[in-house]
């Protein structure tokens, strides 16, 4: 593929190409994957229903008769939970996902990302820094992964892979993996964070909005192969506010936040959690380094309609599985919950 990075325009028109094409595969990880990503835009998924639909049905009726006959499905355990979730409330009844501004915060209601397996996210009191690289657990190099990669090339001297996020949140949303074969650990290093701030600066001047965030262990880490969370968003999340005492603003952020405009500086207080063993989020955006030191997962308790804060969350926008509460959560909650993860810096 050419390089899908030389303007926002173009980079949507093959990330959602790309969308028709794994279709074509008819597999049932392909299948989740297009659902969810085509569930966050109502043109998206008006244009991918037909073929979504009749392979739901195809699928259901492969695996009914199978079941009936007592085979085996040969299938990927986690996808085969989604899909039961999904035929249980019926595909018709699959909602959208909607957004709301919520005063200074955002909040997502996002119907099929609740369906999703915890993995390691789900893991309580995480207290080590680091992990080493798991072969038997889930990692990027999978050979079922390989139909799910948008683009892999070279970008800034290093390669890349990007994966679409299986259940994405955002716009775009993809895996951006760097050097995917040396079975990196989700340890952020020096080089790794300098070259994030590379990347991040370079493609800023052609996908305005572009970011990525990244979750230590201990503060959401769901896969354990060193990976970031690419995004676009063009108004900024809520933690780049200008209102922000962290911007320059008279606001106090309800939890600690590290803002530096320098890689270097920033490299320094990420050395000092990892001294502390203090978990942590990042968020790169054009210009800046947003480092979120956090309560460790487990140690907070999570609202029922949440499975926790990552840095999406911890940059003020909630991702929320139940619709009602979705409606009708309130500034000061959501400032509340923010809170309850602040840590001194």
């Amino acid at each position: 593929m050419t390089n899908p990075f030389i303007s926002l325009e173009y980079f949507t028109q093959q990330f959602n190409q790309g969308l028709h094409k794994l279709l074509d595969h008819e597999k049932l990880g392909t299948f989740i994957l297009v659902l969810a990503n085509a569930t966050q835009h109502k043109e998206l998924f008006s244009q991918l229903k037909p073929k979504l639909l009749a392979q739901f049905k195809t699928l259901k009726a492969n695996y009914k008769q199978a079941l009936l006959q007592g085979n085996q499905l040969n299938e990927v355990e986690e996808d085969l939970l989604v899909f039961l979730k999904i035929a249980a409330i019926g595909f018709e009844n699959i909602q959208l996902t909607q957004s709301r501004q919520v005063g200074r915060w955002q909040c997502q209601f996002n119907h099929l990302r609740s369906f999703r397996p915890r993995r390691l996210s789900g893991l309580h009191n995480q207290k080590e820094m680091f992990i080493p690289f798991d072969e038997n657990a889930f990692h990027f190099n999978k050979p079922f992964m390989a139909k799910e990669c948008f683009w892999q090339g070279e970008l800034n001297g290093k390669q890349v892979d990007l994966f679409y996020n299986k259940y994405p949140f955002a716009d775009c949303h993809g895996l951006f993996v760097p050097q995917r074969e040396s079975n990196l650990p989700q340890l952020l290093t020096e080089t790794m964070h300098q070259y994030m701030w590379q990347v991040s600066e370079q493609l800023s001047h052609t996908l305005p909005g572009v970011g990525f965030g990244y979750n230590s262990y201990g503060a959401y880490a769901s896969v354990n192969h060193l990976h970031f969370q690419m995004f676009i968003e063009p108004k900024g999340l809520p933690i780049t506010a200008s209102h922000w005492q962290h911007n320059g603003g008279a606001d106090a952020y309800p939890i600690t936040v590290i803002k530096k405009e320098s890689v270097n500086e920033a490299w320094k207080n990420i050395v000092e959690l990892h001294n502390l063993k203090q978990p942590y989020n990042v968020l790169y955006v054009a210009n800046a380094i947003y480092i979120i030191p956090r309560k460790a997962q487990g140690s907070v308790e999570v609202p029922e309609w949440s499975s926790g804060f990552t840095w999406y969350e911890l940059c003020g926008a909630m991702l929320m599985f139940n619709r009602d509460d979705y409606l009708g959560l309130r500034e000061s909650e959501i400032s509340g919950l923010l809170g309850e993860n602040r840590v001194l810096a």
